[in-house]
């Protein structure tokens, strides 16, 4: 198993399978350039994608093939995506789920408040319509302040 970045020929597979999950596609395209992937013998098993919104980011579209769910796949493609935004300056990462709320506390999410989210990510495709009002809002720092000179 190999947990790459994602390449414009991953896109049509990646959708796949976030339909077959009944997972949304609004914005995907859009945002697909910070998307990771998980590859087995040349198939797609795995995604995860971040929409940056500056110092902010919306943690999206984590699927993980049927096949290799409970392998610890979900796993790797999270911890790379969280290192990635660390190294891209992310200080805060948000993410909604209908399904995961006990998933994401293990990485450092802890539920939070649609008021608490930035405007900017609140106009996201998945917070205007794409997931249902319904759907867990999660938030985990990242980037810790830069230490003091003195």
């Amino acid at each position: 198993m190999k947990i790459r970045e994602a390449t414009s020929r991953d896109l049509d597979a990646v959708e796949r399978l976030l339909s077959t999950s009944k997972l949304p596609l609004d914005g995907v395209k859009e945002n697909f350039s910070n998307f990771v992937v998980a590859e087995d013998k040349g198939a797609i098993a795995g995604a995860i994608g971040l929409e940056r919104f500056g110092s902010v980011a919306l943690l999206r579209s984590a699927v993980v093939s049927p096949d290799y769910r409970g392998g610890g796949v979900g796993r790797r493609l999270v911890e790379r995506l969280l290192q990635r935004a660390e190294q891209e300056g992310i200080e805060e990462v948000f993410l909604l789920t209908t399904t995961a709320e006990k998933y994401f506390p293990r990485f450092g999410f802890a539920r939070t408040t649609r008021a608490a989210v930035p405007a900017a990510v609140k106009a996201s495709a998945e917070f205007q319509g794409a997931c249902p009002d319904s759907a867990v809002v999660m938030t985990r720092r990242i980037a810790a302040a830069a230490p003091a000179r003195s």
